[in-house]
């Protein structure tokens, strides 16, 4: 049985090193399940420079998720549980990685 049509699964998965201004397709480890989360993965040489990592997905159908200000701008700020925007990575000049919300 197919899940009904609201119910997506993620087809693509992109990384961007350069803080979202340029996206590189991740492989996505499989299996991808609709509401789920999916671990994929990228290749990245990094340079010892500090820079924000950021990941989004692309459903079956072609929707983008959103980045973090097109998210709140569309749900406002009182959605910890079902944030669903773009998750930006702080890796500073140490190569400490720190999630940008915490």
């Amino acid at each position: 049985m197919a899940p009904p049509p609201e119910i997506r699964r993620p087809a693509l998965d992109e990384v961007s090193i350069d803080g979202a201004k340029t996206w590189k397709q991740a492989q996505l480890n499989h299996p991808a399940l609709p509401k789920a989360q999916v671990r994929f993965q990228a290749d990245w040489i990094w340079d010892g420079k500090p820079t924000k990592i950021v990941s989004r997905s692309t459903d079956e159908k072609g929707s983008v998720q959103p980045d973090r200000k097109s998210f709140i701008d569309r749900t406002g700020t009182n959605a910890l549980f079902h944030y669903n925007a773009q998750q930006t990575w702080s890796v500073d000049a140490m190569g400490r990685v720190r999630n940008v919300l915490a």
